[in-house]
């Protein structure tokens, strides 16, 4: 069974504030559940150090080979959780998502994602961090 994924706004409900819709309705065989991703190459290297692009850039890359590894693409994708440090890179965030989502998501249904502060990641030089839920 391939995943049957409406991702929408409802008319009862405000607009996104960004590229994203307020709701994903899912119907699957599986769920792929990926582990937050961090600016980290396949030798563990960090990607990025101090540049917020590079490393957003370097997250959707590893969070596709993840979906890839499962047989899945952008496409399946139904939730992001996003972490940042500084509220004042939510400006960079929109922008890069800007960039990438379109080549991301080529049909436009950007699916939910929660945008959330915080203190820090498990190391200083991380500026962000996506988790990421698919339905295959």
């Amino acid at each position: 069974m391939t995943a049957n994924i409406s991702i929408y706004n409802p008319d009862t409900m405000g607009k996104p504030l960004g590229l994203y819709r307020q709701v994903s309705r899912v119907r699957a065989s599986e769920m792929l559940f990926v582990a937050g991703q961090l600016s980290t190459d396949k030798n563990d290297k960090l990607v990025g150090v101090g540049d917020f692009e590079a490393q957003m850039k370097q997250i959707f890359a590893n969070i596709g080979a993840a979906l890839e590894s499962a047989g899945a693409s952008f496409a399946n994708v139904v939730q992001f959780t996003t972490y940042l440090v500084h509220s004042q890179d939510i400006v960079n965030f929109m922008r890069v998502r800007n960039e990438l989502f379109p080549t991301l998501f080529k049909n436009g249904a950007f699916p939910p994602n929660t945008l959330l502060i915080i203190d820090r990641l498990v190391k200083e030089e991380f500026l962000l961090e996506v988790q990421t839920i698919a339905a295959i």
